[in-house]
C-alpha cells in the first residue's frame, strides 16, 4: 500500500497524565507507515509532554482539535486530565463521523478521572453506545484468542440479573453478524457451568440463548455453555479461538495472563471502526520512557485491516 492510499486514522490520546502520549510519540515512525495519523491534542500540551519525556515532536506529527490549556500532572488522577481525554475521544469521533478519518484508535483513559470531570460514562464503550444508539460489543484479544464480553463494567453481583436468554440471544446474533465466524464458544456463568443445576440454574438461560441463536442463523455457530475454568486451555482452544464470556474478569483474566502485551480492544456492532489498546494508563511508569507499544501498533494494524475490509470485522 503506497503512502498515497494509506487510510487516515484519528487517534485519541487518552489520559494525558498516563502513558498515552509517550506511546504515540514513540510509535509514530512505525505508525506513519501504516496510516495517516491525526492526533487529537493541542500543540501546547503536545510539546509540554515531549519536554517531560525528553524527546522531540516529529515534524509530520499532525494534530487536530480544540482543547483547554492544562498542565500535565504525571501519574495523577484529575478532573482536568479526565476532561481532556473525553474531549480527545469526542473530537476523534467527530473526524470519523465527517469522513475526515476512516477509523478511531484510542489510548487509555482513567475512569475515575472521567468521573471527577463530571462525565457520566464509565468508559469509551458506554459513550459509543449512547452516541450511536447501538449496542456496542466489546471484544478483546489477538489472533490467538478473542473474547467478547456479554457484560462489561458492572459489579459482579449484578451479572446474574442479566443472564437471560432474551438478552443473550440478540447479543450472540449481533456478534456473529460482525465476525462471520462459525465456531464460537459460550462460557457458563457458574463454577463447572452449574453442574446440571447443583451449583446454579443460570446455565439453562444460556443453553436456551444458544439454541435460539443457532436456530435463527440456521447453523450451529455457538456451542456451550463451556466450563469456564477449562475453556481457555490449549486443548480447548484447538477447536476455536473465539469465546463469549459472561462477565469482565471471566474473560479478561485468562486473556491478559496469556497475551497481555499484544491484545487489543475492538468495538463491534457500530457504524464506525474503533480499536484500542488493551491496557490502562500505567501511572506507575508514566513519563519514564518504559511504556510498551505493541498493543497500540496492533490496534492501528487492526483498524487498517477493517478499513480495507470495508468495516467488516472478520476476525
Amino acid at each position: 500500500m503506497s503512502t498515497l492510499t494509506l487510510p487516515t486514522i484519528a487517534i485519541s490520546l487518552g489520559d494525558i497524565n498516563g502513558v498515552g502520549l509517550e506511546i504515540a510519540l514513540k510509535s509514530h515512525h512505525k505508525i506513519r507507515t501504516l496510516c495517516h495519523p491525526i492526533y487529537l491534542i493541542s500543540e501546547t500540551l503536545l510539546h509540554q509532554g515531549a519536554r517531560l519525556l525528553n524527546t522531540t515532536v516529529p515534524e509530520d506529527f499532525a494534530i487536530s482539535g480544540a482543547f483547554k490549556n492544562i498542565d500535565i500532572e504525571v501519574a495523577k488522577v484529575s478532573k482536568e486530565s479526565g476532561a481532556f481525554s473525553y474531549a480527545s475521544f469526542h473530537q476523534a469521533l467527530d473526524l470519523c463521523d465527517t469522513s475526515k478519518a476512516q477509523a478511531v484508535v484510542t489510548l487509555p483513559i482513567h475512569k475515575e478521572a472521567w468521573s471527577l470531570a463530571g462525565i457520566d460514562y464509565k468508559g469509551h464503550t458506554d459513550m459509543l453506545r449512547d452516541r450511536y444508539q447501538k449496542n456496542a460489543i466489546m471484544m478483546l484479544g489477538c489472533e490467538k484468542l478473542y473474547v467478547a464480553l456479554f457484560t462489561e463494567h458492572i459489579p459482579l453481583k449484578e451479572v446474574i440479573n442479566h443472564i437471560k436468554s432474551s438478552e443473550i440471544t440478540p447479543f450472540l446474533i449481533a456478534l456473529h453478524k460482525e465476525l462471520q465466524c462459525n465456531n464460537i464458544g459460550v462460557l457458563g456463568v457458574n463454577p463447572h457451568s452449574g453442574d446440571n443445576g447443583v451449583l446454579g440454574h443460570e446455565e439453562s438461560e444460556i443453553i436456551a440463548a444458544i439454541a435460539k441463536a443457532n436456530a435463527y442463523l440456521k447453523k450451529e455457530v455457538f456451542h456451550g455453555p463451556l466450563v469456564p475454568d477449562i475453556a481457555f486451555t490449549p486443548h480447548a482452544r484447538e477447536h476455536t479461538q473465539h469465546f463469549v464470556a459472561m462477565y469482565h474478569d471471566q474473560g479478561l483474566g485468562p486473556l491478559k495472563a496469556l497475551y497481555f502485551d499484544e491484545s487489543i480492544n475492538i468495538s463491534l456492532n457500530l457504524p464506525i471502526i474503533r480499536t484500542s489498546v488493551d491496557h490502562g494508563t500505567a501511572f506507575d511508569i508514566a513519563y519514564k520512557g518504559n511504556a510498551k507499544t505493541l498493543s497500540y501498533i496492533n490496534a492501528i494494524t487492526a483498524a487498517r485491516h477493517f478499513i480495507t475490509q470495508k468495516g467488516h470485522h472478520n476476525y
